[in-house]
């Protein structure tokens, strides 16, 4: 029998709260020895040191000369995937594309602050960036569409993609074909602390990268801790999770199916009911068994290990505390499902994505609503957002004086310079003047 945390938030104790708010929050810092010495190995050794590790955790018979996908597995590939299946990843390519498109900024811009002083920005695209695409028991080409499509709208001059071996040392063929259809074709068969080090390094294959952009394991984010600083590593993305916000108008069905969709992505991911309709939770835990059942086995363990864990049912007193909990918690997912749900938009903070309607399931933007489902976890959509064309460019503050706004400006430098004590500053104005005769 599927066992369901169910908790009412007003009677949960702070040490119950605080334990959900945590997710499943993994202490990384007992793989950093693993990390570190995958790392330095990767560093010192360059490819002999990514086919070692690829051999001891991905494919026992990996080689150097399967480090990189080559046409010919391109072509493959093709030929592996069915046609619904391309067909459908080049529909999903084409709504993540237009989205990301209407993201782009103007290229430059300047406002004049006052007479003769102009300030601005001038947008450049990163000049390089390493897309980590896994792997795990599946294969995840809509994660393939999600970062490829908006680093090549931003126009990044070099991307390369690294996505874990099969255990024949290849490539994911779904994977090859979205790459392809989002017009990349560097792509290296490499994953793990391997993968991240050979992009913060560079290796006689792998090349050197500015940025690292994509969710992964534990293992890559130990990795990518080790390596802060040594090359930037992007948005932090742990295990899924989402809640379904509903109000008494919810229709009881459309809940419960919603909340495993989060729930089978793994055994640490998070799904969580929110409602104050009492009537309609209990409802939503009398649905849950019979779908759940629906379910393959292997998925099957991974959702009742979340509804018992770190998801399941929270009954709030209001939709105003529902909305609350929610700003709180800070979904990597948040679907809306209440009466008024661009009413109930007004009142959200934090969330990675709001999904608003019945029509509107976690599913439709996780492959083909256009938005980005690489979203920031754990409590980090307080501050982050998710991927967009703007993981790919950077701003340069543009200025410029003419002799007029020099004139109105230099006196307030000067004065600043002085009293911060910074006479470099302050000499380089007042000698400009004698020179300019100002």
């Amino acid at each position: 029998m599927t066992s369901i945390q169910f908790m009412r938030w007003s009677e949960t104790s702070a040490d119950e709260k605080a334990r959900l708010l945590r997710r499943a929050e993994t202490d990384i810092s007992g793989l950093f020895p693993l990390a570190q010495e995958v790392i330095e190995k990767v560093r010192t050794q360059g490819d002999k040191g990514i086919v070692r590790y690829a051999r001891k955790f991905d494919a026992p018979k990996f080689t150097a000369r399967m480090l990189r996908a080559k046409p010919s597995d391109f072509k493959a590939a093709r030929k592996a995937v069915s046609k619904d299946v391309i067909a459908a990843i080049e529909a999903a390519a084409a709504n993540i594309r237009k989205f990301h498109a209407e993201q782009m900024p103007e290229p430059m811009w300047f406002t004049e602050v006052s007479a003769g002083i102009m300030a601005g920005e001038k947008i450049t695209p990163v000049s390089s960036v390493g897309l980590y695409v896994p792997r795990g028991k599946g294969a995840f080409p809509s994660v393939m569409m999600m970062l490829a499509t908006p680093a090549r709208v931003a126009g990044v001059p070099h991307i390369v993609v690294v996505t874990p071996p099969t255990p024949e040392g290849k490539a994911d063929a779904a994977s090859l074909v979205a790459a392809e259809t989002c017009g990349i074709e560097e792509v290296y068969v490499v994953g793990g602390i391997q993968a991240i080090a050979a992009l913060a390094y560079g290796t006689e294959t792998v090349p050197k990268v500015a940025k690292i952009v994509g969710p992964g394991s534990s293992y890559v984010s130990a990795a990518k801790r080790l390596l802060y600083g040594t090359v930037d590593v992007g948005l932090p993305a742990g295990p899924s999770e989402a809640i379904i916000l509903a109000d008494e108008f919810a229709d009881p069905r459309l809940c419960a199916l919603d909340l495993l969709i989060e729930a089978e992505h793994g055994r640490e991911s998070a799904a969580l009911f929110v409602t104050h309709h009492k009537p309609l939770a209990r409802e939503v835990i009398s649905l849950l068994p019979d779908l759940i059942r629906e379910l393959p086995e292997w998925r099957r363990g991974f959702v009742t290990n979340v509804l018992s864990n770190y998801g399941g049912v929270i009954l709030t007193e209001s939709l105003a505390d529902s909305i609350s909990f929610v700003n709180e918690y800070a979904p990597e997912h948040l679907e809306v499902l209440t009466q008024e749900p661009f009413v109930t938009l007004q009142k959200l903070q934090n969330a990675g994505e709001i999904l608003l309607g019945h029509y509107t399931p976690i599913s439709t933007a996780n492959y083909a609503l256009g938005l980005n489902a690489i979203l920031p976890t754990g409590g980090f959509a307080r501050s982050f957002s998710s991927v967009s064309v703007w993981d790919f460019l950077k701003r340069s503050g543009v200025g410029y004086l003419s002799r007029e706004g020099y004139s109105a400006l230099q006196g307030t430098v000067a004065t600043l310079a002085d009293y911060e004590d910074f006479p470099a500053h302050a000499m380089a104005i007042r000698k400009r003047n004698e020179i300019l005769g100002i």
